[in-house]
């Protein structure tokens, strides 16, 4: 059947052109016009990904992203203008996983959108450790897609949870931000180095909730698996 897609934006026009060009790649649409009706309307087992603007009145797409995060791991794609750099930064740290910059190319937006949806349908990667990979205190379980600290369940998204698993497979490794953007989200997706720079600091903050570090800075080279971790084993 077709995945269908939410689009949120508050011109009418842009909304035109969105449709068009997902419906004739074969999704199906529906639209919001402003933040609160995208929440009223999102429905995370309906929607397989939301096309959200940042910049609407009442209710903005940060919030509309915050909100949708508390409860979905659903693929957003933020469209933004040139000038909205700092948005789109704190729209990467609260969990959008792409965007697009205004004025785009119809085809460039559904490339992206196909792009992502291919990863998330894509099977595991195989583990070289088993569906089960244990480090320390840390435990990471592929088959039920859970992350644990001395038993404490820490809640990642899908990316969060891809990243933590290629650093955790290799304590001690240094990564740079290239490699673990090929590890985690395949050879066919590209995206900034800031947006791993905001999956690592959610991760660090999800661990810092549970009482301790996640992830190391080398500095000038990149990030690996908290030697505070990796030296339990």
């Amino acid at each position: 059947m077709p995945q269908t897609i939410l689009i949120v934006d508050d011109e009418p026009n842009i909304r035109d052109v969105v449709r068009f060009a997902l419906t004739d790649a074969g999704f199906e649409v529906d639209e919001a016009h402003d933040g609160q009706m995208a929440l009223e309307m999102f429905d995370a087992d309906r929607h397989a990904l939301v096309i959200l603007d940042i910049k609407m009145p009442h209710t903005d797409g940060l919030e509309v992203c915050r909100v949708i995060r508390q409860s979905s791991d659903v693929e957003i794609i933020l469209l933004s203008s040139l000038d909205d750099e700092i948005d789109r930064v704190v729209g990467l740290e609260l969990g959008a996983d792409d965007y697009v910059t205004k004025p785009f190319s119809p085809r460039e937006l559904v490339a992206r959108v196909k792009a992502r949806l291919r990863k998330r349908g894509a099977p595991p990667r195989e583990s070289t450790s088993g569906p089960v990979t244990h480090v320390g205190n840390l435990t990471i379980d592929e088959r039920q897609f859970e992350v644990r600290w001395s038993d404490v369940t820490v809640p990642l998204t899908a990316k969060e949870f891809a990243l933590l698993l290629v650093l955790a497979k290799s304590p001690g490794r240094v990564f740079s931000r290239s490699q673990l953007m090929r590890s985690a989200y395949g050879d066919g997706t590209i995206v900034s180095e800031r947006t791993i720079d905001s999956h690592i600091r959610r991760i660090r903050a999800r661990f810092a909730e549970v009482g301790t570090e996640a992830i190391d800075t080398a500095h000038g080279f990149g990030y690996r698996l908290a030697k505070s971790i990796s030296d339990k084993r």
